[in-house]
């Protein structure tokens, strides 16, 4: 058996929890590419999820920090161009194999590997965002995101309040207000996956809902803001900002891409609401016709803001998390899947939201959750 492939399945601790880089830092450039074939055999046939997703992060490892820079290993190769549309568009299955049939055509390369290692990497996040998928789709009231393909078929409807236009002739705003969440108990975060796999009892956790302010100067609040309006234009604007970032989409393939912009958490947020089902990733269809069928009329759309008060990044409230539940639960009200369009959530509405930000997440490449 392969010497990974060994330390993956061990039921064995001891054996479990070694190091890659004990195994791969004295191993030959044969021996590597020897393990890493074992590995592709694994992660395409083992049943078990922990041993598929840690069996791509070995490969993404040994590719990434292992085999480049080794004698015979050179820097230089030409990438077949198949390989790297499949790897940009996240089809990482088509991606892998069009770059290992280089590799076993030209030999192995820095640049061949460089390719393999993101697209494996990709791969295992895209692995474990799909268990994530399964999980949520299994909670009642999330199935239909997953099932629409066509805005024929979109349940969704705005809540008449928010249509009514006021004495200004603008359309009113739904305003949600979220704390953070502070961990009590250890840094560590436990949501990683490995470590809720190999290690449950260090992954528990005792959180607490704070608001903030600065000492002295203001009554705590909750520093996660969101806004959602209708808008007189048959477009999807998305505000971040404490980000100074914004966009009006146009288009559906737009709502998906989400390295276009550094909007992507609000893209989530759109998509695991169900505003912007998931079902209808690559199907083609019409913005417009998903906004008429959500407004009841045509030409119109919904501008949707986010703001973080000034929390800086690496601060270990679970921000992310947060601003994605909040902007969750604002397109959950606006659209009647959440009972109150004011007010706090009810318990079921509130695991509900919880569900769709662990979501959230994983669409977004957060991976938290």
């Amino acid at each position: 058996m392969s010497e990974l492939v060994r330390i993956i399945t061990s039921p064995a601790p001891e054996e479990r929890n070694r190091a890659l880089d004990s195994f791969c830092e004295s191993a030959g450039v044969a021996a590597l590419l020897a393990e890493c074939e074992a590995l592709d055999a694994l992660r395409q046939q083992s049943p078990s999820l922990y041993e598929r997703v840690r069996a791509l992060f070995f490969l993404a490892a040994i590719h990434r920090f292992h085999l480049p820079g080794r004698p015979g290993v050179p820097e230089n190769a030409l990438l077949p161009f198949s390989g790297y549309t499949h790897l940009l568009a996240r089809r990482y299955e088509e991606a892998i194999r069009s770059f290992l049939e280089a590799q076993r055509e030209n030999g192995p390369s820095a640049a061949l590997s460089s390719a393999l290692s993101a697209s494996f990497r990709g791969l295992a996040f895209q692995t474990l965002a799909d268990q994530v998928r399964r999980s949520v789709r299994a909670v009642r009231g999330n199935q239909w995101m997953f099932r629409t393909g066509h805005p024929g078929d979109y349940p969704l409807r705005l809540r008449g309040e928010l249509l009514k236009r006021g004495d200004s002739s603008l359309f009113p705003i739904l305003r949600e207000s979220t704390p953070v969440r502070m961990d009590l108990s250890h840094s560590g975060w436990s949501d990683i996956f490995f470590l809720g796999m190999d290690y449950p009892e260090g992954a528990r956790v005792l959180n607490i809902s704070i608001d903030l302010a600065l000492h002295g100067q203001a009554e705590p609040a909750p520093p996660v803001e969101a806004w959602l309006r209708v808008i007189d234009r048959p477009v999807l604007r998305l505000v971040s900002v404490d980000l100074r970032a914004e966009a009006e989409i146009e288009s559906l393939a737009e709502v998906f891409d989400f390295a276009r912009d550094y909007l992507g958490l609000l893209k989530s947020a759109v998509i695991a609401s169900g505003l912007i089902p998931a079902g209808l990733e690559g199907s083609g269809q019409s913005l417009g016709d998903l906004l008429s069928r959500l407004t009841g009329r045509a030409g119109l759309g919904l501008e949707i803001v986010s703001k973080v008060n000034d929390i800086p990044k690496g601060s270990r409230l679970a921000v992310s998390t947060n601003l994605l539940a909040c902007l969750i639960s604002a397109c959950m009200r606006a659209t009647g899947q959440i009972t109150t369009l004011t007010g706090p959530l009810e318990e079921s509405d509130r695991r509900l939201v919880a569900a769709r930000a662990i979501l959230g997440e994983w669409l977004g490449g957060g991976g938290g959750g």
